[in-house]
């Protein structure tokens, strides 16, 4: 299973034009916000936090969601991220 998120299709209908500027909204690091979107950290705890801190009126299920890894034969739970 990976987790994935959804804020950074969330953050332009906040209006947060750049990483940067999410990043800030978030209190962590613009690199942080680049190597997740590019793939090159795993989503981490800061980052969670993170984005409940920008977007404090979506749930967790709204920001994150598990995936299937292509190798993994486990089913997708369809639970709450808590």
């Amino acid at each position: 299973m990976k987790l994935r998120t959804r804020i950074f299709d969330l953050a332009g209908e906040r209006g947060y034009k750049s990483d940067r500027a999410l990043a800030k909204a978030m209190g962590v690091s613009g690199a942080l916000v680049s190597r997740v979107r590019h793939g090159q950290v795993a989503i981490n705890e800061t980052f969670i936090a993170g984005a409940r801190r920008a977007f404090p009126d979506k749930s967790l299920d709204e920001l994150f969601v598990f995936e299937p890894s292509p190798d993994s034969s486990e089913p997708v739970r369809e639970e709450a991220v808590a």
